[in-house]
C-alpha cells in the first residue's frame, strides 16, 4: 500500500493526503510540485526516476488505512537539477 507521505523531502513542505502538489517517484520517494519541477529538474535525487501525482486516497480508505506520520527529509538537503550531458 502507498505510504503517503506527509511533507517535502527537499523543503519540508506539508503534503496532507488530499493535496495535489505532491509528486512521487517508483520508490514512493515524496516531493512538492516546485521543488520537482524547480529544483531536481523533474528527476529524483534517491533513485533517477521521474514523477507522478501522487494519487489521492478517500477520506474513507484514509480512516481505514491512514497516511504515513514518519517524516523523510534529506539531510544534505536537495542539489540543483542535473543537466544533461
Amino acid at each position: 500500500m502507498l505510504e503517503l507521505r506527509p511533507n517535502c523531502e527537499c523543503c519540508d513542505k506539508d503534503l496532507p493526503p488530499e493535496t495535489m502538489d505532491a509528486l512521487i517517484c517508483t520508490f514512493e520517494c515524496t516531493f512538492c510540485a516546485d521543488c520537482a519541477a524547480n529544483v531536481l529538474g523533474g528527476v529524483c535525487p534517491n533513485c533517477s526516476g521521474n514523477f507522478s501525482a501522487r494519487p489521492i486516497r478517500p477520506a474513507a480508505m484514509l480512516n481505514k488505512h491512514p497516511a504515513s506520520t514518519k517524516r523523510v527529509l534529506k539531510a544534505e538537503g536537495c542539489g540543483p537539477a542535473r543537466k544533461a550531458a
